[in-house]
């Protein structure tokens, strides 16, 4: 189960860049962004009219779910699209994105007191090694492309972080339904605010913009999003994020195959630095949550003996 929600996770996240860069070229980032949450956040507030999940929800609770929302999606997304507006391609703002994993890894110990294994470090190293193969490569290719569009992702990717540790720091556990539709009305409200004061509320009418729009809300949000929370749940940040290593090639190749964008050795070896990676850090992986804690106590036990 654990491999099929992987799998499942790396091929939604990866439609995010994928659906960006197919409605950039009729709408601007906060378009799209505002069409794409505005349905989802009337969906989900009619589906919460009918269910019981929302019963006992804390105020302190709902804000902190709003804030979550404007980091993981608001902050992210709008960084994320923009660079793509810019003119990254969606290979190079996925692979910008990579540095994700190292930054939630060494910042789980100190934040979160969780226990990160000297393995779990060997795969986060191995996997930072074909981000930076890659992006510099990418990046040397991006003729007309300003250089700070370049630093749009990676202030996404720190926002995304910050609402991983955020979520992480809480003691009470909200229904996924229940943040998910929290997080969807306030991006809802902050995009449409946005596009309004700009003046980029009206869609247009192509069929590419509403084809993307409809790839995004499927894909992105329920699949994507909704998969990274449960994952995140089931087995930590730093196994979750571990994954994001893998959105780098995957974007890269389905770019390659759907818009022509460049794809050559430099990639491949991201891909497989990528898949070392993940195989390093999930290797010998305990199946149950109490295995998991048996072998966490245990190797704190070696580690403080060796020392």
């Amino acid at each position: 189960m654990n491999v099929l929600l992987s799998a499942a996770f790396v091929l939604c996240w990866s439609s995010g860049f994928i659906g960006a860069k197919l409605g950039a070229g009729s709408a601007s980032a906060v378009t799209i962004l505002m069409w794409r949450f505005v349905p989802l956040a009337v969906a989900l507030s009619l589906l919460a009219a009918v269910r019981t999940s929302w019963r006992g929800l804390a105020l302190r609770d709902a804000a902190r779910q709003a804030a979550i929302g404007v980091l993981s999606q608001t902050g992210y997304l709008l960084t994320v699209y923009y660079a793509i507006q810019l003119g990254v391609s969606s290979g190079t703002t996925a692979l910008i994105d990579g540095v994700q994993p190292l930054v939630a890894g060494a910042l789980a110990g100190p934040l979160l007191h969780q226990y990160v294994s000297r393995r779990q470090w060997l795969g986060l190293c191995i996997g930072l090694s074909g981000v930076v193969v890659v992006t510099r490569a990418d990046a040397a290719a991006g003729d007309g492309v300003v250089w700070w569009a370049y630093a749009m992702p990676f202030l996404g990717m720190l926002s995304l972080v910050a609402a991983t540790f955020l979520e992480g720091r809480s003691r009470t556990r909200v229904a996924p339904t229940v943040a998910l539709t929290t997080h969807c009305l306030t991006s809802a409200g902050v995009f449409t605010a946005l596009a309004m004061s700009t003046g980029d509320a009206r869609p247009p009418a192509e069929i590419t913009f509403w084809a993307s729009i409809a790839w995004l809300i499927l894909l992105s949000t329920f699949g994507g999003y909704g998969l990274y929370w449960i994952i995140l749940r089931r087995s930590g940040v730093t196994k979750v994020n571990t994954l994001m290593f893998l959105m780098a090639p995957v974007t890269a190749v389905w770019g390659a195959l759907m818009f022509g964008e460049p794809f050559g050795p430099q990639t491949v070896l991201g891909l497989v630095a990528g898949l070392a990676a993940v195989a390093v850090v999930h290797r010998g992986e305990p199946s149950s949550p109490r295995d998991r804690d048996r072998g966490q106590q245990a190797t704190r036990v070696e580690e403080s003996r060796a020392a």
